[in-house]
This record gives structure tokens, C-alpha cells and sequence, in this order.
């Protein structure tokens, strides 16, 4: 969020979160998660097509170009579909660097200014602090460059699950196609006991 908001974040005491020693090394791509994820999937036609890689610390760096079926306004990208790449690219920081499942349990998002079609959108996701199974996290994209102008700030609290929460509360003929062809998910350890 804005560095200038008077609003404490996280809004809670937190430690300093800690690379797991595996995460992947600053510079490195990271694969899509899903390969139906709509937010990094290559299997979703009209989705983000999200590509992320690590950075130094506890930094990701996503990149999504804004296409003509991401449009709300004529020629804008539209606010909920902006607000799902800042969702995508705050859980790839904590999922990735922090290599614990986790999932959204609150999303703020800021527009700074308008996203336009054709745009090329970088987020830089930094984690912020964990408290128990809460993890705080805060990003902000910029256009057309790493250094570009700010459009778009977030911040979101991720709750720690147990993977035993996905196989409870996934579609049935979807957690099948994965038994069927495991290529859909990307495999990397992650601790399963948050």
C-alpha cells in the first residue's frame, strides 16, 4: 500500500520472515503452479499468463501483459481482474519463498491510475511478516518497466493451510484429473505442517 498511509502494516506484531532454504535462488523462473491457474496457467486461453521470478530477500517479481480480454473500461484493464494478478503474485511470493502452502484470506487493492490494454504490468511482492500461521504481504505494479510508474498497490493476509485442505475442498473430477496426469501441478517441496 501507499508508504504514506498512516495505517501500520502488518496491523499486527509479526517476525521477520525467513527464506526457506530452498526457495528458489534470486534471478530464477518460477514455473506456473497449475497448469489451469488463471492467474499463471499456460491451460486457460484468456488468462493472465502470469511470469514470476525470484528476486533477492523475500521479493518476487511478476510480469502480465494486459490483452484485450483482461479490459473492463473500453482500452482499461478492468479492477477485478487487476486485483487477481496482485492476488496471483502475493501468493507466488509466499508460496515460493516461504515454501509453505498457504491461501488468501484478505486482499486490499489500491488504483493509482489506469492500466491500459497492451500494457505490460511488473509487481514486485515482498513479504512482510508472519505471526503464527498469518503471513503479511504488500506489493505495487508498475508500467511498462521495473522502475515504471506506480499504478496499482496490495497488501494481503495469507493463513497457512495443511495440504489435506485442497483434497477437502477441491472439485472431485478436478483433484482427479491431477491423480491422472501429475504434470498439471508443479512439483517442489513444501513443508506440510504449518
Amino acid at each position: 500500500m501507499s508508504r504514506t498511509t498512516t495505517e501500520v502494516w502488518p496491523p499486527v506484531p509479526t517476525e521477520a520472515p525467513q527464506r526457506h532454504p530452498e526457495a528458489p535462488a534470486p534471478g530464477a523462473d518460477l514455473p506456473q503452479h497449475y497448469a489451469y491457474c488463471f492467474g499463471c496457467g499456460d491451460g486457460v486461453e484468456q488468462g493472465l499468463h502470469i511470469r514470476t521470478s525470484a528476486c533477492e530477500g523475500v521479493t518476487i517479481r511478476s510480469r502480465f501483459t494486459v490483452t484485450e480480454a483482461h479490459q473492463g473500461a473500453p482500452g482499461l484493464a478492468h479492477g477485478g481482474l487487476l486485483a487477481c494478478a496482485f492476488d496471483e503474485a502475493l501468493g507466488a511470493a509466499v508460496g515460493n519463498l516461504l515454501r509453505k502452502p498457504a491461501v488468501t484470506a484478505k486482499l486490499e487493492t489500491e488504483f493509482v491510475r489506469p492500466v491500459p490494454v497492451g500494457t505490460t504490468l511488473f509487481i514486485d511482492a515482498h513479504l512482510d511478516g508472519v505471526a503464527g500461521r498469518k503471513v503479511y504481504v504488500s506489493a505495487e505494479g508498475r508500467l511498462d518497466a521495473e522502475d515504471g510508474t506506480v499504478a496499482v498497490r496490495a497488501r494481503a493476509l495469507f493463513v497457512q493451510v495443511k495440504l489435506s485442505h485442497f483434497l477437502e475442498n477441491g472439485r472431485p473430477e478436478d483433484l482427479a484429473k491431477i491423480a491422472d496426469n501429475p504434470e498439471l501441478l508443479t512439483r517442489r517441496s513444501v513443508e506440510l505442517n504449518p
